[in-house]
C-alpha cells in the first residue's frame, strides 16, 4: 500500500510540482494535499468555523482607535461583516503535514459570460447575492440584483489562467471560492497563505490553504490580498477594493519611461540586434527568390520578378510569419537578404510600448490621435488618480482594458468601475485606454447608428530616412447594435470584430460604397479630410518611433522592409480653433495582418505590396506615399 502511495504523489508531483512550486506551497503539505485531492476531501469544517461580527452601533461611544480598525475592514458597508476562525481546540500546527486544506469555488467563469450565468444558471445569482451581502429576494433573477452583484463581484474574485491551448483558452478564467474562502479577511500580516491549483485528473480549479505560522483556538484566518507587493503606495492602489481610499495627492503625470526599460524590452525579446550594414544594391532586372511561410503570399504574389524557393539558404527575401530575432547572424552573414520585419517593431505592435513612444508626440497625455492609455502594470497610481480626479469634475469615466499583447478583442473589457479595473491587473499585463465616449457613427438601416472602425494597411520601406506608404483600399468593421454608453458587456454593440464570433453577423461594406454613404451623412465633413487627418497621424506616428535609434525605436536596418495593419476609429473633438472636427484615434497596430479579404477583393494586393517594398517600384500599384 506504502508503494500505492509513493506511485500516485510522484504522478502527483508529475503533473502539478511546477505550479505548486510556483505558488510556493511547501513541499511537506504536498503528499497530503495529493491525498485530498484524490479523495474530495473537504475538512476545513473540522479546523475553522466562520464567524459573524457585530457592527458597533454609531450611537454607542467608541475610541479613536477600534474606529479606525473599524474603517479598516475589508468588507465595511451595508452587508454583515465576518470573518474565519480556528475552531479546533488543539488549534493548528504549521509543521503538521495535513495543515493544508482545500477550498471549493463557487461559480467560475469569464467576465463576458457573466451577466448571462446569472441570469440563466439555477440559484446562482441567489447564492452570489448572500454572500455578497447584495438584497436579493425573488425567486426569479432581475437585472438590478445581477447589476449589483457584478459590480461588487470586483471584491470577491480570484484569477487563473491556462499555460496551454488557444488564444481564446488562454483567456483568464474568474472564480469566487466558496462562503468559507470568501469570508477569509485581509491582514498586512496574514496568517495563512492560498494559492489556485487546477487539478489535471479531476480537471477542475481549487484553492489551495495552509498556514504561515503555528494558530490557537479562536486565532483568526487571514491571507494578505495584495500578495507579492511590497512597495506602499502599490499595495494601497491594490487594497483600494476593499480600503477605498483617495490617490489624489499622486500626479498623474506619465512620462517616456527611461532608458532602461527599452533596453529589458529588448532582452526580454531575445532580439539580436543587426550590425551596421551598407544598403544593398540589387540589379535593374533581378529576380527575386522569395522564401515565406504565409499560404496567402504564396497563393497570390504572381509579379514575374519574384519567385518562390524551399530552401531558405538561398533566399534574397525572408517573408515570415512568425517574428524574426537574429538579427545580427544575418546581418553579419548575408547583409544582402531582405526581411519583412524591423528590428524593434514591438513599440509598434505592443499595446503598453505605443502608448509610451507615443507620447513623444504629445507630451505625458499622449498625442491627440491616441486616447490617454496607462500601463495597468507600471502607472496604477497615476491612473488612480487620473480616474478619482476625472470622477470629481463630473467627467465620463469609461475606460477599456486589453492585454498588451493580443488581438481580436480577446480579454477585452469596457468599464467605468475601478476595482474592476484594479482587479484586471492581476490576470495578465494589461492597459486601460479612455473609452471612446462620443465616437463618430455610421447609420446602418437595419439597425441605427452604430460604432464602425477603419483598417488601414500601412507599408514601412524604410526607417531612416521614413518611406511609408498607405495600401489605397482601407477596410471596415461595424458593431451590429445601435451604440449607447450603457450595457458594457454587450459584445455587439460596442464592439466590431465580428468575423471570429460564431452565429454572429459580419456586416460588410467596401470601401468605395462607404464613402459616398459616410458623406451623404456627414456632407460638412468630406472623405479626403478625414483620410488627410489619419495620415498626418500615421506620419506622426512613424515619424516618432523611428526618431531614437534602436532599442529606443524602430531599428533602421536597411534590408528590413513590413507591413502593417492600423485599426483607427474617429471620435468628435473640439480644434484648437473651437470647430467640431473628426478626430482620428489609432487603436492598434497589427504586425502581418490577416491579408484574405485583400487577396479575395484585389487580386493584385501582394503584387503591389512586394513591387513598393522591395522593388522600390510605385507605378501602377494601388499605394499612397504618405512619408
Amino acid at each position: 500500500m506504502a508503494g500505492d502511495g509513493e506511485e500516485a504523489l510522484a504522478a502527483f508531483v508529475a503533473l502539478h510540482g511546477a505550479a505548486l512550486r510556483a505558488s510556493r506551497v511547501p513541499t511537506r503539505y504536498w503528499e497530503s494535499l495529493s491525498r485530498k485531492l484524490r479523495g474530495e476531501v473537504f475538512d476545513a469544517g473540522d479546523y475553522f468555523g466562520i464567524m459573524q461580527v457585530e457592527e458597533v452601533d454609531e450611537e454607542e461611544e467608541v475610541d479613536e482607535e477600534m474606529e479606525e480598525q473599524f474603517k479598516k475592514k475589508p468588507n465595511p458597508g451595508n452587508g454583515p461583516c465576518f470573518k474565519v476562525i480556528v475552531t479546533n481546540e488543539n488549534g493548528l500546527q504549521a509543521s503538521n503535514p495535513d495543515s493544508v486544506f482545500l477550498i471549493d469555488h463557487a461559480w467560475t467563469y469569464r467576465v463576458e459570460h457573466a451577466r448571462q450565468q446569472l441570469r440563466r444558471v439555477p440559484g446562482l445569482l441567489h447564492r452570489m447575492a448572500n454572500l455578497m451581502g447584495v438584497a436579493f429576494h425573488g425567486e426569479v433573477p432581475d437585472e438590478g440584483s445581477i447589476e449589483q452583484v457584478l459590480q461588487e463581484m470586483w471584491k470577491y474574485n480570484q484569477t487563473y489562467q491556462l499555460s496551454q491551448g488557444t488564444a481564446e483558452e488562454k483567456v483568464p478564467v474568474w472564480y469566487i471560492m466558496d462562503e468559507f474562502g470568501s469570508r477569509i479577511q485581509h491582514s498586512d500580516q496574514p496568517s495563512f497563505a492560498t494559492a489556485p491549483l487546477f487539478y489535471m485528473p479531476q480537471q477542475i480549479a481549487y484553492t489551495v490553504l495552509w498556514p504561515l505560522r503555528d494558530l490557537e483556538t479562536g486565532d483568526e484566518v487571514t491571507r494578505d490580498y495584495a500578495h507579492g507587493e511590497t512597495d506602499r503606495l502599490i499595495r494601497k492602489c491594490v487594497l483600494l477594493p476593499w480600503v477605498p481610499t483617495e490617490v489624489l495627492d499622486v500626479s498623474c503625470f506619465t512620462p517616456e519611461p527611461p532608458d532602461e526599460h527599452y533596453q529589458a524590452i529588448l532582452a526580454e525579446n531575445k532580439e539580436k540586434l543587426p550590425v551596421v550594414i551598407n544598403p544593398p544594391v540589387y540589379a535593374k532586372d533581378k529576380v527575386f527568390k522569395v522564401f515565406t511561410d504565409i499560404q496567402q503570399v504564396l497563393n497570390n504574389l504572381t509579379h514575374p520578378r519574384f519567385v518562390f524557393t524551399d530552401n531558405e539558404g538561398e533566399a534574397d527575401i525572408l517573408y515570415n510569419f512568425s517574428h524574426f530575432k537574429d538579427y545580427r547572424k544575418l546581418s553579419e552573414e548575408r547583409p544582402e537578404v531582405m526581411v519583412n520585419q524591423f528590428p524593434c517593431e514591438n513599440l509598434l505592435t505592443v499595446k503598453d510600448c505605443l502608448a509610451s513612444i507615443a507620447r513623444r508626440a504629445g507630451g505625458p497625455d499622449g498625442p491627440r490621435w491616441l486616447p490617454r492609455t496607462f500601463n495597468l502594470q507600471t502607472e496604477l497610481p497615476q491612473f488612480i488618480s487620473y480616474f478619482q480626479q476625472r470622477d470629481r469634475r463630473g467627467e465620463d469615466n469609461h475606460w477599456i482594458c486589453k492585454p498588451w499583447n493580443l488581438a481580436r478583442s480577446l480579454d477585452t473589457h469596457i468599464t467605468n468601475n475601478l476595482n474592476n479595473i484594479i482587479r484586471h491587473r492581476e490576470s495578465s499585463p494589461k492597459v486601460v485606454c479612455k473609452y471612446i465616449e462620443e465616437p463618430v457613427l455610421f447609420e446602418r438601416e437595419d439597425v441605427g447608428l452604430v460604432k464602425f472602425d477603419v483598417r488601414y494597411v500601412v507599408l514601412l520601406r524604410s526607417a531612416r530616412p521614413l518611406q511609408l506608404y498607405s495600401y489605397d483600399v482601407f477596410w471596415l468593421r461595424f458593431s451590429n447594435r445601435a451604440f449607447s454608453l450603457d450595457d458594457l458587456d454587450d459584445y455587439e454593440k460596442h464592439f466590431t470584430v465580428m468575423n471570429y464570433a460564431p452565429g454572429v453577423t459580419l456586416k460588410q461594406v467596401h470601401c468605395e460604397d462607404f464613402i459616398p454613404l459616410f458623406e451623404k451623412q456627414y456632407p460638412e465633413y468630406p472623405w479626403t479630410t478625414v483620410q488627410a487627418s489619419i495620415f498626418k497621424a500615421f506620419a506622426e506616428l512613424f515619424q516618432v518611433a523611428s526618431s531614437k535609434p534602436a532599442p529606443l525605436g524602430i531599428c533602421d536596418y536597411p534590408s528590413s522592409r513590413a507591413i502593417y495593419a492600423i485599426d483607427l476609429m474617429l471620435k468628435w473633438d473640439t480644434s484648437r480653433d473651437g470647430k467640431r472636427i473628426m478626430q482620428p484615434q489609432i487603436l492598434e497596430v497589427n504586425f502581418n495582418p490577416d491579408c484574405d479579404r485583400a487577396c479575395q477583393y484585389h487580386p493584385t494586393f501582394f503584387n503591389d505590396v512586394f513591387s513598393t517594398l522591395f522593388l522600390d517600384e510605385t507605378d501602377n500599384c494601388h499605394v499612397t506615399r504618405i512619408v
